[in-house]
């Protein structure tokens, strides 16, 4: 069985045993994959099964078929209302969201490293598909949630087997309570935002972009961005193809927020290399709520690689995306609609027309070829 990459921190470049659990490193710092050998055989593609899996050579681990659901692979469909548009249909993946990517390669890992019991901390999707995924590996699973978390997403965890923590407070209450936590002997961390074979589970959606496209990127990639996990995976996949020779380059990234909690929007605007934490305002995109981003020097970074930017909309214009989504037959949730709610600001000009981030990203969400995802099914955002 091939020796699974090490961890090395962002910071000071030390190293961590993937065994150690570790999750940070001693300086503070957060921790990356090591550089591993990239070599994806493109012509086997064709007759491999249609799940994330088949892009093996480019994973951090091996497929565990009694862990896998056959996640991944989900159809790109073009948009009714846009044509310049397509939508990737990730709130069909087992769990209805596009954090299976994530969690069913932590799982995986946990399992192989024979874990026994893991934590995770979650506004939502990610606690659901970690809850899925490490009940099926036979582990057992806290997570920890605000208590303000949909009905319907509590209700999945704790179907699953999960041990739910409900944390009085905002999402970065959440955390704190998570972080104090971490660190049990012989308890793995599983969170999405701090362990990095996360990110390489979540980059297999670039991956399917490229394959479905016929082996070519859009233009632009529009992502809901709160933490962050689907912008540096997208980025991550992105850049591996380019080097490999496999695309021509990078599709301009544009991030979206929801305006009552846009730190990562606010620092792009003010052209700072990390985010402030801004205060938890209200918001129906309870996913990407988030005052202060752990990775957010490494997401604004990315964002810049690409040429994008991070912009944010209303709550009256997700809402309103929201609706239009269900008009062309798909029902998500709320945090699910940000990046559709943006691509309407610009094709009607409705957005901000003064704000630095959307003078540039106007001319890229009405580029020729664009990618939409929508990330979490509607049901799991119902509260009755």
């Amino acid at each position: 069985m091939p020796a699974l990459p090490d961890l090395v921190c962002s910071e000071c470049a030390a190293i961590y045993p993937v065994a150690s659990l570790a999750w940070r490193c001693s300086c503070g710092g957060l921790l990356d994959v090591v550089d591993f050998v990239l070599t994806m055989d493109a012509t086997a593609l064709p007759g491999r099964s249609p799940s994330l899996w088949r892009y093996t050579e480019v994973l951090p681990i091996a497929v565990d078929l009694t862990v896998s659901l056959g996640e991944g692979f989900s159809p790109l469909v073009p948009s009714r209302a846009f044509p310049h548009v397509q939508l990737k249909l990730d709130f069909l993946l087992p769990t209805l969201s596009f954090k299976d990517r994530g969690a069913v390669v932590l799982a995986t890992l946990a399992k192989r490293l024979g874990v026994t019991r893991a934590m995770v901390d979650s506004s939502g999707n990610a606690g659901t598909a970690m809850a899925a995924y490490f009940s099926r590996a036979g582990i057992d699973c806290t997570v920890y949630v605000p208590e303000s978390t949909s009905p319907g997403k509590l209700a999945q965890m704790r179907t699953h087997g999960a041990t739910v923590e409900l944390v009085p407070g905002s999402r970065a209450d959440t955390s704190a309570a998570a972080l104090l936590a971490a660190g049990q002997d012989g308890v793995l961390y599983a969170s999405h935002v701090y362990h990095p074979y996360f990110l390489h589970g979540v980059k297999t959606y670039g991956y399917e972009i490229w394959e479905q496209r016929a082996r070519s990127l859009p233009e632009t990639v529009v992502v809901p961005v709160g933490n962050g996990t689907m912008v540096l995976g997208c980025y991550l996949a992105f850049s591996e193809l380019v080097a490999a020779g496999l695309a021509e380059r990078m599709p301009r990234i544009v991030a979206v927020q929801a305006s009552a909690c846009s730190p990562l929007e606010q620092a792009m605007a003010q052209g700072l290399e990390a985010p402030v934490a801004v205060q938890n305002g209200a918001t129906i995109a309870e996913g990407i709520a988030i005052t202060a981003p752990p990775r957010g020097k490494q997401l604004l970074r990315a964002v810049r690689a690409t040429g994008g930017t991070i912009i944010s909309v209303t709550d009256e214009q997700i809402a309103a995306a929201h609706r239009e989504l269900a008009d062309e037959g798909l029902f998500v949730e709320p945090t699910s609609a940000v990046s559709f709610a943006a691509v309407r600001a610009a094709v009607d000009r409705t957005y901000v027309s003064d704000s630095p981030t959307w003078a540039v990203a106007a001319s890229l969400l009405t580029a020729q070829f664009v990618v939409v995802p929508l990330c979490g099914a509607g049901l799991k955002s119902l509260t009755r």
